[in-house]
């Protein structure tokens, strides 16, 4: 069985290898999740060992000793666009555990003013509808321990859904997987997203699309392609842990996240652009966390052609207390610039605290 899995891991980029990439695809699922990893910059691909690991690195769940699960809430851009996440985990055995969790980032009530002017010319207000345009990913996610000490390795299969009102839609999938290695005080992890390529498919309503592609002369006069596929990205994490006195203890960890192809990264080049982070995390006796993290890091074009650097600090604090963390992160999408920071709030249920 095993064989034929890397078989199919393996052959499917082939099979895609005719369709164009996108360098930019699923964009909502770069976001995140849960405001312990937000707070962190995203730096936590290397030490992620709760339910949240289905995002941040599947090979984590190995951790959890018992049923878990979480719930994330964020607004963004003044409340227009809302990001919510639901996760669930469970161990198989003591090498094993699977996941499953579900994300959307939505936009709803969205004015529609392509029939407010009718034949004749006249603006009829009573013809302006609704929609939503909402993508969805749904993540089923499994780990183990390898036969190798301190070596663990997951992998997540994900479906997107995408739905822009009565206009189009896609279906898509694609496969994650990660590996995590612990020696001493020290924890590596890879992740690798999108690892066969993202394919999402298209279907445009085309009568809709009719009413408006002669709107503006010379524009919008061909149907948009119906086939995407994103590229891998790949993200390195390296970590470790502090222990100072004797009941504080210090998590740092820097990430490389890896993209193929040129960006506005620090480091950018035609065959890969990286963009570094690094998250703190300092806890009292694993009671209450203070966080913080830089990463983002972005060349920015001015008006005059010259390029400025910019960073995007994090904030974050948290709570446990009898099984249940709650985490608050300040953050954004991942803007630059004015874009306005967002309040994002999680919480965490780990059910083995009830057992005893």
């Amino acid at each position: 069985m095993k064989y034929k899995i890397l078989f199919f891991l393996f052959i499917t980029p082939i099979l895609l290898s005719a369709q164009a990439f996108r360098s930019y695809s699923n964009e909502f699922l770069t976001i995140g999740v849960d405001a312990a990893g937000l707070g962190m910059s995203k730096s936590i691909v290397a030490t992620t060992n709760d339910v949240n690991s289905i995002y941040w690195n599947p090979a984590g769940l190995v951790g959890i000793e018992d049923y878990q699960g979480s719930l994330m809430h964020a607004s963004y851009f003044a409340g227009i666009a809302n990001y919510n996440h639901a996760s669930f985990a469970m161990p198989i055995d003591k090498q094993s555990a699977i996941g499953i969790s579900i994300i959307r980032f939505g936009v709803d009530d969205i004015l529609n003013t392509t029939e407010l002017i009718d034949s004749n010319g006249n603006i009829d207000f009573n013809r302006i509808s609704l929609f939503s345009s909402a993508d969805y990913a749904f993540n089923f996610a499994y780990a183990r321990n390898l036969l190798f000490k301190d070596v663990k390795f997951g992998v997540n299969a994900k479906i997107v859904r995408r739905v822009i009102g009565d206009f189009a839609s896609s279906w898509g999938f694609g496969f994650d997987a990660g590996i995590q290695f612990e020696r001493n005080s020290w924890k590596f992890g890879l992740m690798a997203r999108d690892i066969t390529t993202t394919f999402n498919s298209w279907a445009i309503n085309e009568d809709e699309f009719n009413k408006i592609k002669d709107a503006i002369p010379g524009q919008n006069q061909e149907l948009p392609q119906t086939t995407e596929i994103t590229k891998p990205k790949l993200q390195l994490g390296i970590a470790k842990n502090w222990r100072i006195g004797r009941f504080f203890n210090l998590l740092t960890e820097a990430n490389a996240n890896m993209r193929f192809t040129k960006t506005n990264d620090i480091f950018s080049s035609d065959a890969v652009s990286v963009d570094p982070a690094m998250g703190f995390q300092l806890d009292f006796d694993q009671i209450v966390y203070l966080r913080a993290g830089v990463g983002n890091f972005q060349y920015i074009t001015q008006f005059d052609n010259t390029k400025d650097l910019s960073l995007q600090p994090n904030f974050g604090v948290g709570f446990k207390y009898n099984g249940i963390k709650i985490d608050y992160a300040l953050t954004n999408i991942g803007s630059v610039g004015n874009a306005l920071y967002s309040n994002i709030f999680s919480i965490t249920v780990d059910y083995s605290f009830f057992r005893y």
